[in-house]
């Protein structure tokens, strides 16, 4: 993402949409749910967290550090886009010729 994507500000009026009561919000194109919608419906709790201790070069760790008070965190999701981003997926894999 380029730094011009970063900087744009958003163009919707939030302080109307702020002001909107539930009544004002047009849902007419949103479809009732049905029955067996919440029938089917499973209840999803996240995964704690492991807690491990990991060698990080200096400037990367200061890089982060730098960001604020939220560190860790931060590389704890950098870690989960790396990985999500190099997983494979067999389904989608075309077959050589």
């Amino acid at each position: 993402m380029n730094a011009d994507a970063m900087n744009n500000t958003s163009k919707t009026d939030w302080a109307r949409i702020d002001a909107m009561s539930d009544e004002d919000i047009d849902t007419s194109d949103i479809p009732p749910l049905s029955e067996e919608f919440f029938t089917r419906g499973q209840l999803r709790m996240p995964q704690s967290a492991i807690t491990m201790p990991v060698q990080v070069d200096p400037e990367t760790f200061a890089w982060f550090q730098a960001q604020g008070e939220s560190a860790q965190q931060q590389m704890s999701v950098a870690l989960r886009i790396y990985a999500d981003a190099h997983k494979t997926y067999p389904a989608f894999v075309a077959k050589p010729a």
